[in-house]
């Protein structure tokens, strides 16, 4: 079940989602004090490529806070606003809730990324 509705996601919006996680990790590679933020971007795309059976855990510290605060004033409001809207939109449906629920999953990650570790979930 947890393939068909990754797939279903790709579809429904995912694969949009991920390409924009690549854009910002791109632009913020693009400096050296930059990278390490744009590789925190390329590992949070993978669960904007197949949300369903991954979980958000948060195990911030005082540096993660730190590093927060400057992701949410370059990067971090794009990213949750444009996820935010997407799953208000597919939450007008009731087939869509459940990606409607997965993009607002993301909309939390692409808030405060670090300090978060995305975990499988095996039921």
């Amino acid at each position: 079940m947890r393939f068909l509705g990754n797939i279903i996601w790709i579809i429904c919006g995912g694969l949009l989602s991920a390409i924009g996680w690549w854009i910002v990790g791109l632009l913020w590679c693009c400096t050296v004090v930059g990278i390490p933020v744009g590789l925190q971007c390329f590992k949070l795309s993978s669960i904007s490529l197949n949300p369903f059976g991954k979980e958000v855990v948060d195990e911030g510290g005082a540096v993660s806070l730190l590093l927060n605060i400057l992701w949410i004033c370059f990067s971090g409001i794009e990213l949750a606003l444009a996820n935010a809207l997407i799953g208000c939109f597919l939450c007008i449906t009731i087939v869509g809730i459940p990606f409607g629920k997965q993009f607002f999953k993301i909309a939390r990650v692409a808030l405060f990324p670090f300090g978060t570790k995305v975990v499988r979930v095996h039921f």
